[in-house]
């Protein structure tokens, strides 16, 4: 009875055996293969090593192995959240804390302007799609050879990407640590000291303008921001500082002079570069060609010294035109001219302060931002780097007006700084490796003793 028995035994446990190997090979397909495959993919044109969510990944789906389908389906999407997050914390520059502020704006963000926003989403869509069904599958782990398989392979997923990502570690996640040196334009230009009364003076913090790693694109930002007519009525000097973080990060750096989080001037006052300006009779004012309400510039600026704000609705309704983009706002292109009036009918020095926005990345083909057609501006950029292309299109055509107001025989005396937020957020690598991973470039325009108007004409 018992010999007969034991074939039966066998095939049973064959059976159980064939499915703990298809439940081990559910389960590495739900929890290792399609939550990162997207994300992977990424591996071929750049990205940030994902080294935190291919593992938070991974604990969740054993913290959920004997769940039912619905709990681990949710902590599926839970974990595509958290992996898209992270992605962009680390593109963008942001600390975790940063980013999820940030979240309260992504009712500003127009994604549906931009072909790598659609495809990103359409990439979720799939994602989430295909987890609803393959969720279904028996896909519980058992027995200690398939933990220990389960973990091998998560671990060879994260060395693949630590290998892959090591050359691009600079670029991405530029969180300063307490010890970081520190370093900006203002400092490194001497600009404050130039606040003697007798000039106006201005700072424009460019969007996304990087330090160039050629010396193609660096003369690119030199005749975009220095032609011969400006380099004729100004003194031109130039450098690169260290960047840490995202555009707000970077307003601190010139503007309070030093890393920090801007969430920290909501409700302090401290004594920034506007502050100090205003105390030796400066009238101050903010610019910005967006909404002041994003990331509450509205409420700190006027905790730094700015006695003025003017954003992208009086911009607008001073007859500047609406510029498209992932952020719309007003063309950064018409801005100038209106800077340039009220530093003519002024009587009293002015400290003016311009943030710029359409050079905001993903940079968008279109009319309004002259940018449907690089060929005509760059052929070779055009050809090999669109999207590189277009950017310095932008920065281009805000730098021509810029150089058309200031160059007017009726400009009053202003010395001016222009400076870089941060490295322009590249999804690819070989975008971003045309930039310095750590530095922004600026360039003081001193103006030259010459026959142009003092203060108040």
């Amino acid at each position: 009875m018992d010999a007969a028995l034991a074939p039966g035994r066998d095939m049973e446990g064959d059976g159980a055996g064939r499915d703990a190997r298809i439940a081990f090979q559910n389960w590495m397909i739900c929890w290792v293969l399609l939550p990162n495959a997207p994300f992977c993919l990424l591996w071929f044109i750049g990205g940030p090593q994902r080294g935190i969510a291919i593992l938070v990944t991974a604990f969740l789906g054993l913290a959920l192995n004997r769940a039912p389908f619905a709990v681990r389906y949710v902590g599926f999407v839970a974990s595509i959240i958290l992996s898209s997050l992270l992605l962009v914390s680390s593109i963008f520059n942001l600390s975790i804390l940063s980013l999820f502020d940030a979240l309260r704006y992504a009712g500003e963000l127009k994604a549906s302007s931009s072909p790598e926003y659609i495809a990103a989403g359409l990439a979720a869509f799939l994602t989430l799609a295909i987890g609803w069904r393959v969720f279904q599958w028996p896909g519980r782990l058992s027995g200690r050879p398939y933990f220990l398989a389960a973990l091998i392979g998560v671990g060879l997923l994260q060395i693949a990407d630590a290998a892959i990502g090591r050359s691009a570690r600079g670029f991405y996640g530029r969180v300063p640590s307490i010890d970081a040196p520190f370093s900006s334009a203002v400092s490194e230009s001497g600009f404050e000291a130039l606040a003697t009364g007798n000039r106006h003076l201005v700072i424009i913090m460019v969007e996304a303008m990087g330090a160039p790693a050629t010396d193609d694109l660096k003369a690119r930002l030199i005749d975009a921001w220095a032609p011969p007519a400006v380099q004729a009525r100004y003194e031109v000097s130039s450098g690169t500082n260290l960047y840490y973080g995202s555009t707000t990060s970077g307003e601190l750096r010139e503007l309070c002079g030093r890393w920090g989080d801007y969430r920290d001037l909501i409700d302090t006052r401290e004594t920034c570069l506007p502050a100090r300006l205003a105390a030796k009779g400066y009238d101050t004012q903010a610019w910005h060609s967006f909404e002041g309400s994003m990331f509450d510039r509205n409420l700190w600026y006027p905790n730094i010294g700015f006695q003025k704000m003017v954003f992208s609705d009086a911009i607008l309704a001073s007859g500047a035109r609406r510029c498209p983009g992932v952020f719309p706002g007003a063309c950064d292109a018409d801005v100038p001219a209106q800077i340039g009036g009220v530093l003519k009918a002024a009587n009293r020095p002015q400290f003016l302060y311009w943030l710029t926005v359409n050079s905001h990345l993903p940079v968008i083909a279109h009319e309004a931002l002259e940018t449907t057609n690089c060929v005509h501006y760059d052929a070779g950029l055009a050809a090999d780097y669109p999207m590189i292309c277009r950017l310095f299109q932008v920065i281009d055509g805000t730098g021509r007006t810029v150089a058309r107001t200031i160059t007017a025989d009726d400009f009053p005396e202003a010395d001016i700084l222009i400076v870089g937020d941060h490295i322009p957020p590249f999804f690819q690598r070989r975008d971003r490796n045309l930039f310095q991973p750590d530095k922004v470039p600026w360039m003081l325009l001193r103006r030259k003793n010459a026959t142009a108007p003092h203060l108040g004409g």
